[in-house]
C-alpha cells in the first residue's frame, strides 16, 4: 500500500491543490466583499434621500398642475429665485445680519445657562436658589414676551438678541443640569478614593460625564434660536431673513418666501451637523449602540 502511494503518477499528484493553495481559497471564500469607494462616498449622504424624493415628488405635482403655483411654487421656480436673489447680493446681506443675530444670542444664552445649571447642579443650595425661578420662566411662551421686550428695549436690535438668548437659556439649562445631576454615585466615589479635591472632581469626572448632555442641549438650542430669530426679525425689522420673508408677504412673493424658508432649514441642518462633528471629536471615549 505505502508502495502504491509513493509511486502514484505525477499527472494524479498534479490535480491535487497543495496547502497553499488551499489556504489561499479559504482566505478568498472567507473575507467579507469589500464595498465600492463610490457606494462607501453615497452612503454617507443617505440621511438626504427622503428630503430629495419628497422634492422631486412636489416638482412633478406642481408639474401636472395637482398644486397651484401662486400659493405654492414648484421646486424649480424656488430655484430661480433663489439663483437671482443670490446674484444680487440681496440674499448674503440679510444672511449675515441674521447669523449676527442668532450669534450674539446664542452666546449669551448657552453662558447664562452653562453658569445657572453648574450652580443648580453642582449644590443643593444652588438648586434652591435658581431652579424654582427658572421653571417658572421657563413655562412662560418667550414668544408672547415680544410686546413686553418692544416696551423694554426698544424697536431696535435689543428685544432681537434678548429673544434668542431667552428661548437659548433653557434647553442648555435643563439638559445640563440633568447631565451633572445623572454622573453614576459610584464613579465618582471610586474617583474620589483617589484624593481629589472637589475643583479636580468635577473638572475630571462630573464636567465630562455632563458633556454629552449640553452638546444635546446645544443641538436643540439652535433650533430654538432660528425659531425665536423668525419672531424677533419681525419687531420693526428693516433687514434679516426674517424681513426678506415679511416683505415678500406683502408682494404675494410666494416663492421668496420659500426662498427664506429653506435658508432656515439649511441654516439649522448645518449648525446641527456642526454640533454632531463636535459630538464624535470629543466623545470618542463613550461607546455607542450604533456603528457608522
Amino acid at each position: 500500500m505505502k508502495g502504491t502511494l509513493k509511486q502514484a503518477p505525477d499527472d494524479v499528484r498534479n490535480t491535487l491543490p497543495n496547502a497553499n493553495e488551499v489556504t489561499m481559497t479559504l482566505a478568498v471564500t472567507t473575507a467579507p466583499a469589500e464595498r465600492p469607494s463610490w457606494l462607501a462616498a453615497l452612503a454617507g449622504y443617505r440621511r438626504f434621500a427622503a428630503p430629495l424624493a419628497l422634492v422631486a415628488a412636489w416638482q412633478i405635482a406642481s408639474s401636472l398642475g395637482f398644486i397651484p403655483g401662486r400659493s405654492v411654487p414648484s421646486p424649480a421656480q424656488i430655484l430661480v429665485t433663489f439663483w437671482g436673489l443670490i446674484r444680487s447680493g440681496e440674499l448674503f446681506e440679510h444672511l449675515l445680519i441674521s447669523l449676527g443675530r442668532v450669534a450674539a444670542g446664542l452666546a449669551i444664552g448657552v453662558t447664562l445657562g452653562t453658569v445657572l445649571a453648574l450652580i443648580a447642579g453642582l449644590s443643593k443650595q444652588g438648586e434652591d436658589a435658581v431652579d424654582a425661578t427658572l421653571q417658572m420662566v421657563r413655562t412662560l411662551p418667550h414668544l408672547a414676551l415680544v410686546p413686553l421686550f418692544i416696551l423694554w428695549f426698544g424697536i431696535g436690535e435689543t428685544p432681537k438678541v434678548a429673544l434668542v438668548a431667552l428661548g437659548t437659556l433653557f434647553p442648555i439649562y435643563l439638559n445640563l443640569f440633568s447631565g451633572i445631576r445623572g454622573v453614576d454615585t459610584k464613579v465618582v466615589e471610586a474617583v474620589g478614593t483617589l484624593g481629589l479635591t472637589r475643583l479636580e472632581l468635577i473638572r475630571h469626572v462630573i464636567l465630562p460625564g455632563a458633556l454629552p448632555s449640553f452638546l444635546v442641549g446645544l443641538r436643540y438650542s439652535l433650533g430654538v434660536g432660528w425659531l425665536s430669530l423668525v419672531v424677533g426679525e419681525q419687531i420693526n425689522a428693516t433687514s434679516g431673513i426674517g424681513y426678506l420673508a415679511m416683505s415678500a408677504r406683502d408682494f404675494l412673493r410666494t416663492d421668496i418666501i420659500f426662498v427664506a424658508l429653506i435658508v432656515y432649514a439649511m441654516l439649522g441642518l448645518a449648525a446641527d451637523q456642526i454640533v454632531r462633528s463636535v459630538e464624535r471629536a470629543v466623545l470618542v471615549w463613550r461607546p455607542s449602540f450604533v456603528k457608522e
